[in-house]
């Protein structure tokens, strides 16, 4: 009896080592197609950022909005604070830079553009992502070149290309709003609008920059997708975050270059001047959070 158990344990112990070493091959199998997968080796396989869905925003109804202002904000994303909306400039593993994901989710997502051309409604005129392609200059086209060799003009096709590298600012539409069944003072982001930064031909002192805006976007349609792209963390590459989450928590820098009003939708530059734009931006920022401060009593 004695002899019959000592086999027993025998047997379970070596089929317990058995399942073991199995299961170490299995994980070393993941983890090596994990790392052909991502291109970056890593010791365990990344599926929350795909898996990620937009925050879900609080209900809002329409009689509990007491007061709301729409503001038009341009972000430059080569301030430090910024830089994760710009890099990278060429994909890396799963990162890509903002631009990147838009026109990939315009590509391959069926995210809808609309034309940047009417300042007094950016979500009128749709665009196809060649219309995108033009604005960047990149369709493919055919050209004729001049053969030295055979003193004729040679048909020549020329791939096009996306500078993403350009896109050094962002437009922002986006409502703020008192909520009073909630009590906070609360804003949405309505569309984004991606601008090129192109250097000004000839000698102009005064605008050495042309600043083209490309499309617009309706934030809201954009979310599904700007939730599964995640960007760089300086502080925890284990805690990477998402475009949306970027937006959501306001992580990011800019300034106000419009608000809603009665002159055709003007901006803040036509009709202050130099350091004054700056000013004027501040006070349309402090009247919006002194709305806020002046329902309280202290």
């Amino acid at each position: 009896m004695k002899k019959a158990g000592l086999f027993a344990i025998l047997f379970l112990v070596t089929g317990s080592m058995l399942v073991q070493g199995q299961e170490q091959t299995t994980d070393t199998t993941k983890l090596t197609d994990q790392a052909t997968w991502s291109g970056i080796n890593l010791v365990y396989k990344k599926d929350h950022i795909f898996d990620k869905k937009p925050i879900a925003y609080p209900y809002v109804r329409e009689a509990d909005v007491m007061w709301s202002k729409i503001v038009w904000r341009q972000i430059d994303l080569r301030e430090k604070m910024n830089q994760a909306l710009y890099f990278p400039t060429e994909p890396i593993g799963g990162r890509m830079s903002l631009i990147d994901a838009l026109l990939d989710a315009i590509d391959n997502g069926g995210l809808q553009a609309y034309r940047a051309d009417d300042d007094l409604n950016e979500f009128k005129e749709m665009m196809s992502y060649q219309d995108v392609l033009a604005e960047f200059e990149a369709e493919d086209r055919v050209t004729e070149v001049f053969n030295v060799e055979t003193s004729q003009y040679d048909t020549t096709f020329i791939k096009g290309e996306i500078r993403t590298n350009e896109v050094q600012q962002i437009m922002l539409k986006e409502m703020w709003f008192f909520d009073r069944k909630r009590s906070v003072l609360d804003v949405r982001i309505i569309g984004l609008c991606p601008i090129r930064v192109l250097a000004a031909e000839g000698d102009s002192v005064q605008e050495s920059v042309v600043r083209k805006k490309l499309f617009w976007v309706k934030f809201p349609e954009a979310r599904p997708f700007l939730a599964k792209v995640e960007t760089f963390n300086a502080f925890n590459d284990a805690e990477l975050r998402s475009y949306d989450e970027i937006f959501y928590k306001r992580f990011f820098d800019g300034f106000v270059v419009q608000e809603s009003n009665v002159y055709n939708n003007r901006m803040i530059r036509q009709y202050t001047v130099g350091s004054e734009n700056l000013l004027e931006a501040e006070r349309i920022e402090n009247l919006i959070f002194q709305f806020e401060h002046d329902l309280w009593e202290y």
